[in-house]
């Protein structure tokens, strides 16, 4: 075998060796995500515990996948597509260790919620969670198969999981209304829906990574974005005081 030919073929080995490393690390990502949410519907503390102790695996891919970009970057120095997809990489790595920090988050909230009574908004959550699981999936999925259409169907219900997150969030609010003793529990829940909301937003940072890898453009289109919480009002019921 010619040293150009040897050459090639090692460094599409490598080059392969890297994208398998996402994808294991983006599957490590998807069964955080599912332990989580399960922890908090089975209201499971040693579980949510197991799942903030398992983020260090993730920390690890993170690590070593910068580890090899910067060697590949130095001894091959790649050029077009190669130099995309290294530079992917290194982008994809740091959206899903984001993932696993925000499921070890919702872990860390279920362990509290654990410890106080149920109350009615966390039947939201799972909801939340399955669709938060279905797009991450379908993104990793697209990475495999260099799906670029794909990539964007994920990318465009990140729409729909903002929604469900606005409902929850006004639903939360008058809960705690009604009633001051479910503060603690329903504070925990926004945080818990906040944390989903966002890993929403990290996959589909990984599609538009997808898009770039593949075409070597970036999406034009400005995300769809339907979280309104932040002008989300809830009228306080007015008090009627009894004549003495």
């Amino acid at each position: 075998m010619p040293a150009s030919e040897h050459i090639v073929k090692s460094f599409s080995l490598e080059l392969q060796r890297l994208g398998n490393l996402i994808t294991q690390m983006g599957g490590t990502a998807e069964a955080q995500i599912e332990a989580a949410v399960r922890a908090v519907v089975t209201r499971d503390a040693d579980a949510a515990g197991e799942v903030v102790r398992a983020d260090a695996r993730l920390d690890a891919y993170e690590k070593e996948i910068d580890a090899e970009t910067v060697r590949l970057l130095a001894l091959r120095q790649p050029m077009g597509p190669d130099l995309r997809e290294i530079l992917s990489a290194l982008k994809i790595a740091a959206d899903i260790e984001r993932i696993g920090d925000y499921a070890a988050n919702i872990a860390k909230r279920a362990i509290t919620l654990s410890q106080v009574p149920p109350v009615r908004p966390a039947a939201a959550i799972p909801r939340m969670g399955n669709l938060v699981q279905e797009i991450l999936k379908d993104v990793l999925d697209a990475y495999i198969e260099r799906d670029v259409a794909k990539a964007v169907a994920a990318w465009s219900r990140d729409e729909e999981l903002d929604d469900l997150y606005t409902s929850l969030f006004r639903e939360t609010l008058t809960y705690m209304m009604e009633d001051p003793r479910n503060i603690t529990p329903c504070a925990h829940i926004l945080f818990i829906a906040k944390n989903i909301e966002r890993i929403g937003d990290h996959a589909t940072n990984v599609a538009e990574t997808i898009h770039f890898l593949v075409s070597g453009t970036y999406l034009r289109t400005v995300r769809p974005k339907g979280d309104a919480s932040s002008y989300a009002v809830v009228e306080v019921p007015e008090v009627t005081r009894e004549t003495p």
